[in-house]
């Protein structure tokens, strides 16, 4: 395989790093050739507090991904999160250059270079920028400008920006580990790309990610992402009351929330008994799963009010038609879609990847990287074709301008 076949997707979490390595198709279709997972170390609400325990992290989740793809992985689409990322709205505007006024792809990348040009501080910069629509001559909505006729050609984009000290930091982390960084990509985008539908990103939803240490928040709307908040709460909090409540190990409560946690009432029964044990090892006691809820509800609630408040400042006290999208960890507990509805008022649904082997919310955002490079990947294939078509009838009428020549001679 060459570096073209293949792309990876590193999701570094705060709980876990994920690498999904996925093989382009001669169709065009991705398949899943690769996973690798390791608990993550060294990070602590997204952000990495340790550089030699991250490294070590991602070198343990890349090699188990490695193995399974027989090749050695050289380059990384690398997800972000959102604790330190930045949007803003940004507009550029460029002459058409070419005499014909027909718009290229270099009339697009100059307007969307002329769209970074603000005014930022000096601990950030600016990692994409994003055209929400085009606008040729005052005519707007237009998605893909290139190949259209016009004088003046503006675009309105959400230019992404972020803490010069935390890219650093990601990008010297990777480096360390021996992977080159290809991309790196919101997590937002990522998770948008693989968990929302083309109709639920043009009427309005509001992404939720429940991590580890984070809960991201992310609202579409016109097929865009419009804002983004992210809340330094997450299932590690969970797992921090169980161990707290019931005076056992951080492992034990881990395990409990993830095999016996429920987020309703309705679904914990009385009768089931559950077996823990202290931090010493030695004080065993039963507890029921009512007990076990007793402590998980409330914060789950918490986290669900704290979205709430969020989604109300971005100006929805009212849920958008297409309601809540949940992910990440978190929403695979029992119950918590449920929860969320009544919490929200509007419908709700657990969103994952289709691909065998990874049909689990925690793999969303590694698959939704692949996805998302890919298909602007994909984007630049077609305008690079749309070109080698046009260089391609002048040089059929060049050539045959040359036999129509020979032959008069010959004649």
């Amino acid at each position: 395989m060459t570096k073209r076949d293949i792309l990876a997707g590193m999701d570094i979490g705060t709980s876990n790093i994920r690498v999904i390595v996925g093989e382009i198709a001669s169709d065009g279709s991705i398949n899943i050739i690769g996973v690798g997972t390791s608990p993550s170390e060294g990070i602590k609400k997204g952000v990495i507090i340790d550089l030699e325990q991250t490294v070590e992290s991602i070198n343990r989740a890349t090699a188990e991904a490695e193995r399974m793809v027989g090749a050695k992985i050289d380059l990384a689409n690398v997800g972000i999160v959102g604790s330190h990322i930045g949007l803003f709205t940004s507009r550029g505007v460029v002459a058409v250059a070419r005499e014909d006024k027909e718009i290229t792809e270099q009339d697009v990348e100059r307007v969307l270079q002329a769209a970074k040009v603000i005014a930022l501080p000096q601990d950030r910069e600016i990692i994409d920028v994003i055209p929400r629509e085009f606008i040729i001559d005052d005519y707007d909505g237009i998605r893909d400008p290139v190949g259209m006729l016009g004088v003046r050609l503006e675009v309105e984009a959400m230019v992404i920006t972020g803490s010069m000290t935390s890219l650093r930091n990601l990008l010297r982390c990777v480096n360390m580990a021996g992977y080159e960084v290809s991309n790196l990509v919101l997590n937002a985008l990522a998770n948008g790309e693989i968990c929302l539908t083309r109709d639920e990103k043009e009427l309005g939803v509001f992404l939720l990610d429940l991590g580890g240490g984070t809960t991201e928040i992310s609202l579409f709307r016109g097929g865009t992402l419009q804002d983004l908040s992210v809340l330094p709460v997450g299932g590690d909090h969970i797992t921090n009351d169980l161990a707290v409540g019931l005076r056992t190990t951080f492992e034990l409560a881990e395990r409990l929330k993830v095999d016996k946690g429920v987020a309703q009432a309705e679904m914990a029964s009385a009768e089931c008994d559950i077996e823990i044990e202290g931090i010493s090892g030695k004080e065993k006691r039963m507890i029921s799963a009512i007990d076990l809820y007793n402590f998980i509800e409330p914060r789950v609630q918490e986290i669900m009010n704290l979205c709430k408040q969020e989604m109300g400042r971005m100006g929805y006290s009212n849920m958008p038609p297409g309601g809540v999208v949940l992910t990440g960890g978190v929403s695979l507990m029992k119950g918590i879609s449920e929860l969320a509805g009544e919490t929200f008022g509007c419908s709700v649904r657990i969103a994952q990847p289709s691909y065998l082997g990874v049909k689990s919310p925690i793999y969303s955002t590694a698959v939704g990287l692949i996805h998302y490079v890919y298909r602007n990947q994909g984007l630049i294939r077609r305008a690079s074709k749309r070109q080698d078509r046009r260089s391609g009838g002048f040089l059929y009428n060049l050539w045959r301008r040359l036999k129509n020549f020979v032959t008069e001679i010959w004649e």
